[in-house]
């Protein structure tokens, strides 16, 4: 194996952001999609938490053991370790991966689930779906607030917290598609059409055979000569 082993699925917001740091990062990764009714009995081997996304890396050089790396923002951050071209962990602050983790955290934690239910309220056209969607925007809001202040969440360059963030305010977006484009919230529709109008974007959603189908291995990842 000569590349980390992405273990993927294409609409799954948390396997979304770590494609997005792998592409920003400039590393390539073998990806494997599939479907999770139909899981790989190599991903379940590598991670009995068999959920997406799961990155496998190269053997161990003393042990000869893969490591496995199996939640999202933790590939994340292994990514911009091996290589951060532009300084998405803003390493010129001290205090600015930590924040930035902490805010991670937040949305992970809290909104995440309030963005569930709003979801499900809509999909099942229950009452509650304002008050759910009004809880969303209480994060939402903050958001707004940042990007009155700079281009992106952290200041005016994108930062490891933009690629977070990005897949689940996609979702967010989609969920009452009329009432967000007049949303009071001009900044972060800009800021989430930067994203999805992308070329990384782009890449990143691009769809591939599914692995347990063809067992083909396709390099997903941005080479240094494509930058």
């Amino acid at each position: 194996m000569t590349l980390p082993v992405l273990y993927s699925l294409r609409n799954c917001p948390y396997a979304m952001r770590a494609r997005l740091a792998i592409y920003a990062s400039g590393q390539q990764v073998y990806i494997r999609d599939l479907v999770l009714s139909n899981k790989p009995a190599e991903l379940l081997a590598a991670s009995p938490k068999a959920t997406v996304p799961v990155l496998v890396l190269k053997a161990n050089t003393v042990t000869g053991q893969c490591d496995v790396i199996d939640e999202s923002l933790a590939i994340m951050q292994w990514a911009f370790s091996q290589t951060d071209p532009n300084n998405y962990l803003h390493s010129q602050s001290a205090n600015a991966l930590p924040e930035m983790l902490a805010m991670i955290t937040q949305f992970d934690t809290e909104f995440k689930g309030l963005l569930e239910r709003y979801r499900c309220a809509k999909r099942y056209h229950e009452p509650t779906l304002t008050t759910d969607r009004q809880a969303c925007e209480q994060y939402i809001s903050k958001l707004e607030l940042r990007l009155t202040q700079h281009q992106y969440l952290m200041s005016n360059n994108p930062s490891l917290v933009d690629l977070a963030l990005m897949p689940f305010i996609r979702q967010f977006a989609r969920v009452e598609r009329q009432w967000y484009r007049q949303a009071p919230y001009p900044h972060l529709r800009h800021w989430l059409n930067h994203y999805l109008q992308s070329n990384m974007f782009t890449k990143v959603m691009a769809q591939y055979p599914l692995w347990l189908e063809s067992k083909q291995e396709h390099i997903f990842g941005n080479s240094p000569s494509s930058r």
